[in-house]
């Protein structure tokens, strides 16, 4: 288990959580897995997605058009997209790579910004939209600056409406917590992503950590997709065992962006799915529908 340097840092506990995590073999009666995803009635060959990453090209100057290319790897690996904070054109760019993507939406104080890209989603044929709601408050508790846009704090209200204007499925990002699961459920939400942003705040609990409680509570009622350190077709099969129907790699593909663009994103999403059904072989997981949390057992 790789140990941890820095105690409050939430991205080096939830890769020691990850790797606390332990797998019993299951090969008697195994047979060779599919790792087919269908969702929001589409169907995918994995349930390895991009996560909802923003602003590729400014930080990466090595992928100026970064953004499209990490779009384009996920269409070239029949993978679900998603999509964070961006201009129109980039938008446009992006969905012409044909990649079916959830586009995540910032809490912007300005509402009808909100409304725009909701409806720039639905005219594009999004898959689904949403809100990135760890994104409302600043680490001194302020309404949050981010790339010069000003955030607002939302209530379950405000998300309601915001729910019920998209007409699609609408997916809040940032939940954390069994009671801001329910409160999703309870205002219509089609799906949650278990996130803590990366380790936005210190000591936040792992992902995987809370999944299974969250799970218990609202796993009847929507997708549960889980963000945060995955790298591996190993920790994509953890979360799949715990409960998640899908989940989201990130940073983790920004080095193939950067050296290869899509083809070598969608291989290595390819490479990852790859990796997750021979775990799912060893398991005696058939497929997506057949997976069994107690084959997971903790260090």
């Amino acid at each position: 288990m790789n140990p941890i340097t820095n105690p409050a840092s939430s991205k080096e506990i939830t890769r020691a959580y990850f790797d606390s995590l332990l797998i019993e073999w299951r090969l008697m009666d195994s047979v060779e897995p599919k790792t087919e995803l269908t969702l929001y009635g589409q169907k995918f060959d994995t349930p390895i997605m991009t996560a909802a990453l923003s602003h590729i090209g400014n930080f990466y100057p090595d992928a100026p058009n970064g953004m499209v290319e990490y779009a384009g790897g996920a269409s070239l690996a029949n993978a679900v997209h998603f999509i964070g904070m961006g201009p129109d054109d980039e938008f446009d760019a992006v969905m012409e790579t044909g990649a079916r993507t959830i586009r995540i939406i910032k809490p912007y104080a300005d509402e009808e910004k909100i409304y725009h890209q909701i409806r720039e989603a639905k005219r594009h044929g999004a898959l689904a939209v949403g809100m990135d709601i760890d994104h409302m408050f600043d680490l001194k508790g302020k309404r949050d600056i981010c790339a010069g846009e000003e955030m607002a704090v939302k209530s379950s209200e405000d998300l309601k409406r915001y729910v019920e204007f998209a007409e699609i499925p609408f997916v809040i990002k940032g939940v954390l917590s069994v009671g801001d699961a329910i409160k999703c459920a309870e205002i219509g939400a089609q799906g949650i992503v278990v996130s803590h942003h990366g380790g936005r705040t210190n000591y936040a609990v792992p992902p995987l950590y809370v999944l299974p409680d969250i799970v218990k509570a609202v796993g009847d009622k929507m997708p549960i997709f889980v963000d945060c350190g995955i790298s591996s077709g190993m920790d994509a099969y953890k979360a799949l065992a715990l409960g998640a129907t899908a989940v989201c790699v990130g940073l983790h593909l920004i080095p193939h962006v950067c050296k290869g663009g899509r083809d070598a994103v969608a291989g290595r999403i390819k490479e990852m799915t790859d990796e997750l059904c021979g775990i799912m072989a060893y398991t005696g997981v058939k497929d997506l529908q057949h997976f069994d949390s107690t084959v997971i057992h903790r260090l």
